[in-house]
C-alpha cells in the first residue's frame, strides 16, 4: 500500500470533502474519488460514508485513519533523518508560542541562532496553549515553548526556564478592595511594601485569559491551592490586555516577571505574595518522533546563550 494513498485518505478525513482535499493534495477531485473508492475495493472496506457536502469516516475508517497516521509519520521521520544524515541540516525549523511569551524570549535567542545558522529558515507559530499542544503532537511545528504542566501526557520536554510570578494591583485604591488590600496598594512602593496571603484574594475580582491558554491553568491551580475559586470579572485573550484592565481598576491577576513591566500612569502595581510563586517554561517536542537537527541545535544555542548545561539526548536525534 502506497503512502500516496495513506496522505489521500487522512487529508480527506481531516478536510472532509472531496474538493478541499483535492485542493490541498494538488490533484483532480475525479481522480481522488476514483483512488479512494479503488482502496476500497481493494480493502473489501467501506472507509467514508459520502453525505451530501460532507464525508465522514465509518468505524473501519477511523481505525484505518488512526493507524495511517502513524506510518505516515514513520515514513517521514524516516526521510528526513535519512536526507539529513547525507544532506546535513536542513533549511527549515518551526517553532510554536503563545504570543506574549514569544515576543519576550524569542527575539534574543532567534538572534544568536540566525548568526550560527544563517540559511536556516524559521517560521513561527503562534497559538494558544491547547492549540500548541495539538500542533506539537501531530509534528506540525518542531518545538513549541509551553509552560508546565503540560495537558498533553505524550508531549517530550526539555527545561527551558523558571521565573517569578507576581501579582499585578491597579495603581489607586477600588471600592471592591478590602481594607488590607488598600493598604498594599498604598504602600506598594515602600521598601518594606506588606506581603498578602493568597487567601486574601478570595473575594477579589480576578482578569484572567481565556480557557485554552496554560497561564489560565496556572492562576486557577494557584487559587485552587489556597483554597478557593476566583471570581471571574474579565477574560482575555492578551496578557497585555489583561494588564491593562488591572490599571484601569477594573480587578486582579497574576503575571510572569518577564512582562511585568513596571512604571507609567497606565500600568499596574506589581507585589509579591507570602508563596513563592513561578511558572517553569519548557521546549516541548513531539513524542516518538524524529528531532531534526536545527531544533537539536536550536537548544543547543538556548543552553550555550544561558549558561545551560550540555543538551540532553533526543530520543530520536541523531
Amino acid at each position: 500500500m502506497e503512502i500516496r494513498l495513506l496522505k489521500y485518505v487522512t487529508t480527506l478525513s481531516q478536510t472532509g470533502s472531496f474538493t478541499k482535499a483535492a485542493t490541498i493534495l494538488r490533484i483532480a477531485q475525479p481522480s481522488l474519488s476514483q483512488q479512494v473508492a479503488k482502496l476500497e475495493r481493494d480493502l473489501d472496506t467501506q472507509l467514508f460514508v459520502r453525505g451530501r457536502g460532507q464525508v465522514t469516516p465509518t468505524p473501519d475508517g477511523a481505525r484505518f485513519i488512526e493507524r495511517a497516521e502513524r506510518l505516515i509519520q514513520l515514513h517521514d521521520d524516516l526521510e528526513r533523518e535519512m536526507r539529513e544524515r547525507t544532506e546535513g541540516m536542513g533549511r527549515e525549523l518551526t517553532i510554536g508560542t503563545t504570543a506574549i511569551t514569544g515576543g519576550h524570549v524569542l527575539p534574543p535567542l532567534l538572534r544568536a541562532f540566525h548568526k550560527q545558522f544563517p540559511n536556516v529558515h524559521v517560521q513561527l507559530v503562534e497559538d494558544s496553549t491547547d492549540g500548541l499542544e495539538d500542533l506539537t503532537e501531530r509534528g506540525t511545528v518542531d518545538l513549541s515553548i509551553l509552560s508546565l504542566p503540560l495537558r498533553n501526557p505524550h508531549l517530550n520536554y526539555a527545561p527551558m526556564l523558571t521565573e517569578p510570578l507576581l501579582l499585578a494591583l491597579p495603581q489607586t485604591q477600588e471600592p471592591w478592595m478590602s481594607d488590607r488590600l488598600r493598604r498594599v496598594v498604598s504602600q506598594a512602593t515602600d521598601a518594606k511594601e506588606p506581603r498578602l496571603h493568597l487567601a486574601e484574594l478570595a473575594e477579589m475580582p480576578f482578569v484572567l485569559l481565556k480557557e485554552g491558554y496554560g497561564f489560565r491553568s496556572t492562576v486557577l491551580q494557584i487559587c485552587a491551592e489556597s483554597g478557593f475559586v476566583p471570581n471571574i470579572a474579565y477574560e482575555t485573550s492578551s496578557i497585555e490586555t489583561a494588564k491593562s484592565l488591572v490599571a484601569f481598576g477594573l480587578g486582579v491577576t497574576f503575571v510572569p516577571e518577564m512582562v511585568a513591566h513596571r512604571g507609567g500612569l497606565h500600568a499596574p502595581t506589581y507585589v509579591s505574595v507570602t508563596s513563592s510563586l513561578t511558572r517553569t517554561l519548557v521546549f516541548a517536542y513531539p513524542p516518538n518522533r524524529y528531532v531534526s537537527l536545527a531544533a537539536q541545535k536550536f537548544l543547543e544555542v538556548y543552553r550555550s546563550t544561558h549558561g545551560g548545561g550540555p543538551t540532553s539526548r533526543f530520543p530520536y536525534g541523531s
